[in-house]
């Protein structure tokens, strides 16, 4: 279930992609991005526009299988490095994205590897793809790093969703081992908006995990700012950057953390 609109995630394309300009305005494209240090700033740049050319082709096409990165038109981006063109491929690709994922409808058939085969899945995993993304390219070039909390929320709510289905369906996973029943988590967000209800709860099963919206007393709790929380539970952010608080049993937020993955 999600918690905004088809429309809301089709226009926050653009707007993150904005975002991720601005960010971008006058920073060194050549540095490593911490948080994910096999790319350059460049390469996150393109690698974030590259996956909304992906969906749009998936959505575009109505497609029933994967499309290779080959059959996807101008997915890498321009062969310069000049920023200029990096931006301008960038403005294109949001327009794009955006136009497409609108005119086709929450509901219109596109392959997907989740188990929702929609366009509505695809707005929404680009909309947080490209929002969490534009955390790594702010802490790489040195910028502050805003999301509104509606955005910052659902996130938290995919990334819940979608290590409950890498548990489900790849045993293989490291999501698999986030189980045992009698312990839990409790996320806390101290300055969501009043009607928000930040807080999540996610209590460990013998046979995997469940998670809902609410308060409640749990073996580990982490607490802080939302978008705080946000960037320690998607790890761009390290639980002692003096960000966040956590209480309780500081050893089942790092397990959670560790296997806590999906792709």
């Amino acid at each position: 279930m999600t918690t905004l609109s088809h429309d809301r995630y089709c226009a926050e394309v653009t707007t993150q992609i904005d975002l991720l300009r601005a960010t971008l305005r006058g920073a060194d494209l050549s540095v490593t991005v911490p948080t994910c240090p096999d790319w350059t700033l460049s390469q996150l740049a393109r690698h974030m526009g590259g996956a909304v050319r992906w969906s749009e082709r998936l959505v575009a096409t109505r497609a029933e299988r994967n499309i290779p990165d080959e059959d996807v038109p101008d997915v890498r981006g321009p062969e310069s490095d000049d920023p200029a063109a990096l931006d301008r491929w960038l403005a294109d690709t949001a327009a794009l994205g955006e136009r497409t994922f609108r005119a086709a409808g929450a509901d219109a058939p596109a392959w997907s590897w989740a188990g929702d085969h929609t366009a509505g899945f695809w707005a929404r995993r680009m909309t947080h793809e490209l929002a969490i993304h534009r955390a790594d390219a702010a802490i790489a070039a040195g910028v502050a790093y805003e999301v509104d909390p509606d955005v910052a929320a659902d996130a938290i709510d995919e990334w819940l969703d979608l290590v409950r289905l890498m548990q489900r369906t790849r045993p293989e996973d490291s999501a698999s081992e986030l189980k045992g029943g009698g312990r839990s988590l409790h996320l806390h967000a101290t300055d969501a908006p009043t009607g928000l209800n930040a807080e999540w709860l996610i209590e460990f099963g013998e046979d995997g995990f469940t998670w809902r919206r609410g308060h409640a007393k749990a073996t580990v709790a982490l607490r802080g700012p939302l978008t705080e929380v946000l960037l320690a539970f998607y790890r761009r952010r390290s639980l002692d950057a003096g960000r966040v608080e956590v209480m309780g049993e500081r050893e089942l937020l790092d397990f959670w953390l560790e296997r806590a993955t999906f792709g």
